[in-house]
């Protein structure tokens, strides 16, 4: 066992779960939860407070501001504690209560956003509240996870090796789309070390990432109401969209099978199964081609006990349809024809990322 003496220094990094039992394709599930931040975002977190370090912008005294969804949140909250600085972390209503309650028993202070922007929705709303914080005061430092290149750097130095080394077989990746961070650094990654590997972006329907229209979301994690100005979609496939009515469905099927997993595996798994549905699946007299398959779960479960996993919440915010048992593979589209856009409000044209251009304060 590794004996550690800061908490960001643990990471289960080598964990995946074979899928084939519950949904028949042969699709490897790489599990990121397993840390004290609880989720993958550890990983662009410790790259990007070391390359600030690094640069001479922080130091005694700071104060990290971030705008987070959630999981960035709680990793930068951990690092903050281990390393000394104050943080800010600028989050809105979707956020779910435990992640605040998490954020702020390590002394984050949280400020919750209640309005979308009229335009870039919630996002859009928190990016304006962040800077404003930095003009009142210049010790705030803006890591700024849209626009760093530490937050694909982390994955193209730790996430994808690591999917390279399990799986020499690999034919597909599925990535689900946020900042893409994630999606880009293992992009990048396979480009380069092994192109014949397809990496395939998953969104949630409500996100403009690949130029759908908005619509609102509720379950946090993937998907933005603006376009990342990490995305190169030169370096993907095209994505693959799901409703949340089937985000829930997969999460509670996984947990059926015993795994406990937040949202954005839901989606992530959910789009890569109708992926392989679509693209790999009964051929002649009902044998399927093979295809080794691995998508990435960013965090566990908990932290969703009172939204995806709870009848009330689900059946008020995304429909009855989302408590059916089993899962609706059928009709997706790939690209960003098959889905809607981001936030409530968000519209396409903020394409252009704007509004994400500062780094530091």
């Amino acid at each position: 066992m590794p004996v550690i003496s800061a908490s960001h220094e643990f990471e289960v990094s080598d964990l995946f779960v074979n899928l084939q039992p519950i949904f028949g394709h042969r699709l490897f599930l790489k599990v990121e939860g397993f840390n004290f931040a609880g989720s993958i975002k550890l990983k662009a977190a410790r790259e990007m407070v070391a390359r600030a370090e690094a640069a001479g912008l922080l130091g005694p005294g700071s104060t990290l501001v971030e705008s987070s969804s959630g999981n960035m949140g709680v990793a930068l909250s951990v690092l903050a504690a281990a390393r000394g600085y104050g943080f800010v972390c600028v989050t809105d209503s979707r956020c779910n209560e435990a992640t605040r309650r998490a954020m702020e028993s390590y002394g984050t202070e949280v400020h919750v956003i209640t309005e979308p922007h009229p335009v870039e929705g919630f996002l859009g709303a928190r990016i304006r509240h962040v800077r404003a914080l930095l003009a009142e005061d210049e010790r705030r430092v803006w890591l700024n996870q849209y626009l760093s290149p530490g937050n694909w750097m982390a994955h193209y130095r730790t996430t994808a090796p690591a999917i390279a080394r399990q799986f020499p077989d690999l034919t597909v990746l599925f990535v689900g789309a946020g900042t893409t961070g994630t999606l880009m650094g293992c992009a990048r990654y396979f480009r380069e070390r092994r192109p014949s590997v397809r990496v395939v972006p998953v969104d949630s329907v409500g996100s403009v990432t690949f130029g759908a229209p908005p619509a609102p979301r509720h379950i946090p994690g993937l998907g933005t109401s603006v376009r990342p100005p990490l995305l190169d979609d030169s370096l993907v496939e095209l994505p693959v969209h799901v409703e949340e009515r089937d985000t829930v469905r997969t999460c509670r099927e996984l947990m059926r099978g015993g795994f406990l997993f937040g949202g954005s595996t839901g989606t992530a798994v959910g789009g890569a199964l109708r992926w392989l549905d679509e693209h790999h699946g009964d051929g002649a007299g009902g044998v399927r081609e093979r295809v080794t398959a691995v998508t990435i779960a960013p965090d566990l479960g908990e932290r969703y006990l009172d939204t995806v996993y709870h009848d009330e919440w689900v059946a008020r915010a995304i429909g009855p349809e989302g408590l059916l048992p089993g899962v609706d593979r059928t009709g997706l589209g790939a690209g960003a024809g098959a889905g809607a856009g981001a936030d409530t409000g968000a519209g396409a044209g903020a394409g252009t990322g704007a509004g994400l251009h500062a780094v530091t304060g």
